[in-house]
């Protein structure tokens, strides 16, 4: 069970990610962009989104978009056709097996088996905060929870847009933030977390 607070309609929104800092790399230059700027990080918000499921004994095929960021990026590589995933593949294997790179998020489990199901990606140094920040394993904590907790903000969670259509050949500009704003936040909770000594120092990047 992953923990959510109950939000209190006076704190601020969480403003996330910048809109021209949330990028669906669909070029090689935007593949190389995310190259150069995940490659020289130490630690990066990880995240994944798949189309839902909506019948009984359906199997999903996701994941069918993979995000990445660092405090100033977030990188969205959508990954449904398979022209998509053969572009996509070789930086994304580069950057989730890299055992230099930390890769941060909540409630990771399934991200990493679907990731390893359909690309051959077997994530390495990976940090599920839902377990790391828990002080309890039934409850453990979420994303929306944690950037109340550390932020004294809100993160717009919708269920409208968690469950719309990630396959989508154009993804909506609510989906894109969205999507940023759930890795970018694991990243920035990390740190926060980490300053106020609510992680061990094991898990410290160097």
């Amino acid at each position: 069970m992953t923990q959510q607070l109950t939000t209190d309609p006076a704190l601020p929104a969480y403003q996330g990610i910048a809109e021209h800092a949330a990028i669906v790399v669909k070029d090689a230059a935007q593949l190389e962009h995310a190259r150069v700027i995940l490659s020289a990080a130490k630690v990066i918000g990880f995240d994944t989104e798949s189309k839902p499921t909506f019948m009984r004994g359906q199997i999903s095929d996701g994941p069918h978009l993979v995000q990445l960021a660092t405090e100033d990026f977030a990188f969205l590589f959508p990954v449904v056709s398979d022209a998509q995933v053969a572009f996509s593949q070789g930086l994304l294997k580069q950057i989730l097996e890299s055992s230099q790179i930390l890769k941060v998020g909540f409630g990771l489990g399934d991200d990493n088996q679907r990731l390893l199901k359909k690309l051959g990606v077997k994530v390495q140094k990976v940090l599920d905060l839902s377990r790391a920040l828990s002080t309890d394993k039934k409850r453990q904590m979420g994303a929306k929870a944690a950037v109340e907790k550390y932020f004294g903000q809100q993160l717009q969670k919708s269920k409208r847009i968690s469950t719309s259509n990630w396959a989508s050949p154009t993804l909506h500009p609510k989906q894109i933030k969205y999507a940023a704003d759930d890795a970018q936040s694991a990243l920035l909770v990390y740190r926060a977390s980490l300053q106020v000594g609510d992680l061990a120092s094991t898990y410290c990047a160097t």
